[in-house]
Formats: C-alpha cells, sequence, structure tokens
C-alpha cells in the first residue's frame, strides 16, 4: 500500500515520521529528496544553474538556496520555471525509491509529502494521513520552532492550503495536539486497521 503523509507547517508530522521509521516502515522523505536532486552533478542542478545563472552558486557551487529563493520567492514566473524543473526530477527519485522498496517485498510504503495537496500529488497514493493540529496551537509551534514573528509566522501558515480544508481530503487524521504517546496511539490504530503488523517501542 501507498500512504501519503502529510500536515500543515509545524504541525508534528517529523514526530510521525520518525515513529514509522522506528517501526521499520518505509518512508520515503520528499523534502530530503528534494534536496539530493539539486546537488552538484545532479541533471536539476545543471538546468538550475543553465537557466538562473552562476551568481546563484555558494563558493563552494552548492546552489545557495537563500539567493534563489530571493528570485523566486518575489516572481511567479521564475517560480514556475524553478518548478518545472525541481518537481519532475523531485517525483522520477521518489518512484525509484518506491519501485526499489516493492522489490523488497514491503507492504506499506509511506510517502512524507508536506504539500500533497498544494501540488496536487493525490494521484501518487492510495490513503492519506493527515497530522492535524488547532491553528493556535500551529502557530505558536512554528513561532517557537523558527524564532519568528507572529507575521513571518501566519505569513508562512496561510501560503499553505489551510489545514481545516485537507481534513476533509484525508482517510485518516492523526489529532497532534496532545502528548507523543497519545499521537503514537492513534498511528497505531491506522496501521491495525490496515492490516500492517508493527512491533511496538518504547
Amino acid at each position: 500500500m501507498i500512504v501519503g503523509l502529510t500536515g500543515g507547517i509545524a504541525s508534528g508530522k517529523s514526530s510521525v515520521t520518525r515513529l514509522l521509521k522506528e517501526y521499520g516502515i518505509a518512508v520515503i522523505d520528499a523534502d530530503l529528496v528534494a534536496r539530493e536532486v539539486v546537488e552538484a552533478g545532479e541533471e536539476a542542478y545543471q538546468k538550475i544553474v543553465d537557466h538562473f545563472g552562476e551568481t546563484i552558486l555558494a563558493s563552494d557551487k552548492t546552489i545557495a538556496r537563500k539567493k534563489l529563493g530571493e528570485i523566486v520567492f518575489n516572481d511567479e514566473e521564475e517560480r514556475n520555471a524553478l518548478n518545472a524543473i525541481v518537481h519532475p526530477a523531485i517525483r522520477k527519485r521518489m518512484l525509484e525509491q518506491k519501485e526499489s522498496y516493492e522489490k523488497e517485498g514491503r507492504e506499506l510504503i509511506v510517502y512524507d509529502l508536506p504539500l500533497l495537496f498544494e501540488n496536487e500529488l493525490t494521484h501518487m497514493v492510495e490513503k492519506i494521513i493527515l497530522v492535524y493540529v488547532d491553528a493556535d496551537v500551529q502557530l505558536q509551534r512554528l513561532m517557537e520552532r523558527d524564532q519568528s514573528t507572529r507575521e513571518e509566522a501566519l505569513s508562512r501558515i496561510r501560503s499553505q492550503m489551510p489545514i481545516a480544508e485537507k481534513l476533509s481530503l484525508a482517510d485518516e487524521v492523526i489529532d497532534n495536539n496532545g502528548s507523543r504517546d497519545e499521537t503514537k496511539q492513534q498511528l497505531l490504530e491506522i496501521l491495525k486497521k490496515w492490516n500492517i503488523t508493527v512491533h511496538d517501542v518504547d
């Protein structure tokens, strides 16, 4: 079974990802893949440099994410150009990893996709788990995590689809407002429902 794990920014999705890995479940992390495909020597890296020029490179020839971010953040056309290079490369790499896990005979493969709905990737998965937190908890966690102001945090939250809208689109919801144990119990219930056997870990 191919499952998409998603949530809003600072919803605590990474803590669910960690639990899944502790249970030995195959997790493909979209953010990690996104960083890998733009490393020097990768096809997407070369295409980005060809398009944006060498001014976006750091002294060690890696892509300076901040410089690139400043260009695409304020220019929709350039942002679309970057996405047209990066998104296919990410999808290709994720599919390769999925096929590799399938060959190993894994019964459950989880795509960790923060922007599953925003990037219209629901066709890649059979089921969707949403990690949910209340809006005020999300705001507080994001401000604490990034040491950001209320306005900066709200701006980042508003750049994504409202988490409340995602509720009706998910097959399963993990309410992450409580403790780690409560989150863990909910995850175990979902896995049990799907007949996925895992050995409990402390």
